[in-house]
């Protein structure tokens, strides 16, 4: 049995398919079964969130592997970050460690360090460092920036250059990924005969770039050539209520306390794609650039 947290979320929804296509039974830990679209039907469903820890032993019953990609990037009304964060991750696995899984896997961004500038990253490399002294074997991927179309970022820049500028609130560098081949990475690393250590895959795309060039490319891709320009995250913020009625969703990349000004780049650039058989796609080809 596998058990997958953050189903609905960008990665998961992308992954999920691929996961109920093989012949090892699935479940998912939602708040919102009808989130799961039609693939609802074909995996078991346990109700709670993260910051529920009945919730958390319910789900791991029987579990081999727990796939756990669920998180916050920002304090909710059901915890803050670090209670939906790095908190919740060492519950997990001890819930997996008690109900005999063998394997976990977590997903977190390139950058997350103890001394990062942001809350985000800092509860992130804590949770890392459970996961790697975990009594399991495990898994953690470390991603730079996962994008699809659409997705928050893209969907921020289609409103804000409809009102004539492309604002850059951050000067970060980032590897984008794109998401299916995240999913196929997952699929692949799966495959690896694990034993009980820890292992780090790194998921970064070929082209290094900053955040100006990828807002510049993505209104390229919707045929608006407006300019990037630099301002300051508040002003972001607002530019982005205005165009879109409030209606679009803060990008992680914009977001003061989750990836704004990171340094998201692989230290083995592809390599870890490459090793499991994998060429990721640049990112100017995805948006058809090229």
């Amino acid at each position: 049995m596998l058990l997958v947290t953050g189903a609905t979320g960008l990665i998961g929804s992308e992954l999920l398919p691929r996961l109920t296509a093989g012949s090892e039974p699935v479940r998912c830990l939602v708040r919102d079964p009808r989130r799961l679209g039609a693939e609802r039907v074909r995996v078991q469903i346990v109700l709670g969130d993260l910051a529920d820890h009945r919730s958390l032993a319910n789900a791991t019953r029987g579990v081999r592997h727990v796939i756990h990609l669920a998180a916050a990037s920002h304090d909710q009304a059901g915890g803050t970050i670090e209670e939906l964060g790095s908190i919740a991750t060492w519950r997990l696995i001890e819930a997996a460690e008690a109900a005999g899984a063998e394997h976990f896997s977590y997903f977190s961004p390139l950058g997350a360090e103890r001394g990062a500038p942001t809350r985000l990253l800092r509860d992130k490399a804590i949770a890392q460092d459970a996961v790697a002294s975990a009594r399991i074997a495990t898994t953690t991927f470390a991603l730079s920036l996962a994008h699809a179309s659409p997705d928050p970022l893209f969907t921020a820049i289609d409103g804000c250059s409809r009102a004539g500028m492309i604002p850059v609130p951050g000067h970060g560098r980032y590897q984008p990924i794109w998401v299916p081949d995240i999913a196929d990475a997952v699929i692949a690393q799966s495959a690896v005969p694990t034993d009980q250590s820890h292992r780090r895959v790194e998921l970064a795309g070929p082209q290094a770039l900053d955040l100006r060039t990828i807002s510049r490319l993505i209104g390229s891709s919707l045929g608006r050539r407006r300019p990037a320009l630099p301002v300051t995250p508040g002003f972001a913020k607002a530019m982005l209520r205005l165009a879109t009625s409030g209606a679009v969703e803060l990008p992680m990349v914009w977001d003061q306390q989750a990836l704004l000004g990171a340094e998201m780049i692989a230290a083995r650039g592809s390599d870890d794609l490459a090793a499991l058989g994998l060429s990721p796609r640049r990112f100017s080809d995805v948006l058809g650039l090229d």
